[in-house]
């Protein structure tokens, strides 16, 4: 067995060291800056110690202050429902529309999943425009109906769940098939629960997805703060579109509230969502 050299393991932690040091530092700045006075914060930009230690951003994002200028606490709420709807809703629908591509057998499967494929490769920022002259066409324009229901589905989930239905044997679905189990029986209480790592998978991108979503509510809205989720909030307040100003320990504090909840989903299921991508995936 080869010995590894001492020294170049040595290099090599360094750098990683060194490489994890320059990526995490400026969320560091962040988590410092939300705890800081505007007059240290902006003076003390790099800076890691508060001086002096300040709670005002925070009880300003809770509503404690009593400030309804930037009505961060409608924009947490909006956010919170929005992704949590858009994430149940999700994972439910592409499941069911994978099974139905790897299973169910009718005219013109191939040309649907061909159409799935086909949008994917779309920029999302093509749709933009039919996006809003959809919800427009239906009515619901500036509406939380707008913002939701052309999310609740989602072609890439849609492909992750066929990859993975495929690799199901046929066989354990026959026999709750000679049982009498209807399709969606079989689906639900047999195929369903073996797809747990997909289904994470898809849990934590849909999460993800509508959670950061950004030009989506850009366009089905019309920009006012009680439709405005964190991420479209916190860019009102970057532009100075709230009159904000420059308030860094508000802005920084609602950016690390906005990454928060992304972060601990994914650490806390990250091995699922490894295996699952792998079991999702194209296979050879």
């Amino acid at each position: 067995m080869q010995r590894r050299n001492p020294v170049k393991t040595i290099i090599l932690y360094v750098l990683l060291l060194a490489f994890a040091v320059l990526f995490i530092y400026p969320f560091f700045i962040q988590i410092a800056t939300s705890f800081k006075t505007d007059p240290d914060a902006a003076s003390n930009p790099l800076s890691l110690i508060p001086n002096p230690f300040d709670l005002h951003a925070w009880q300003q994002i809770f509503g404690q202050t009593g400030d309804t200028a930037v009505p961060i606490v409608t924009w947490l709420k909006n956010s919170v429902v929005i992704t949590v709807v858009v994430t149940i809703a999700r994972v439910f629908l592409d499941s069911l529309a994978g099974y139905a591509l790897s299973r169910l057998h009718f005219r013109g499967r191939g040309m649907v999943f061909a159409s799935v494929l086909a949008v994917m490769s779309v920029p999302g920022v093509a749709l933009l425009i039919p996006k809003f002259l959809m919800v427009n066409y239906l009515g619901i324009y500036d509406t939380y109906t707008a913002m939701i229901l052309p999310l609740i589905v989602d072609a890439a989930g849609v492909f992750i769940m066929k990859q993975f239905f495929d690799s199901v044997p046929i066989s354990i679905e026959e026999a709750a098939r000679m049982d009498g189990a209807s399709i969606f029986r079989t689906f639900w209480s047999i195929v369903l629960p073996m797809a747990r790592p997909a289904l994470i998978t898809l849990t934590i991108l849909s999460f993800q997805g509508s959670w950061n979503e950004f030009s989506h509510f850009l366009v089905v809205t019309r920009g006012t703060p009680d439709h405005m989720t964190l991420v479209t909030g916190l860019a009102s307040m970057t532009s100075g579109q709230l009159g904000a100003g420059t308030q860094y320990p508000l802005k920084l504090g609602t950016a690390l509230l906005t990454t928060i909840p992304v972060a601990i989903l994914f650490f806390a299921l990250q091995r699922y969502f490894v295996r699952g991508a792998s079991e999702g995936g194209v296979k050879g």
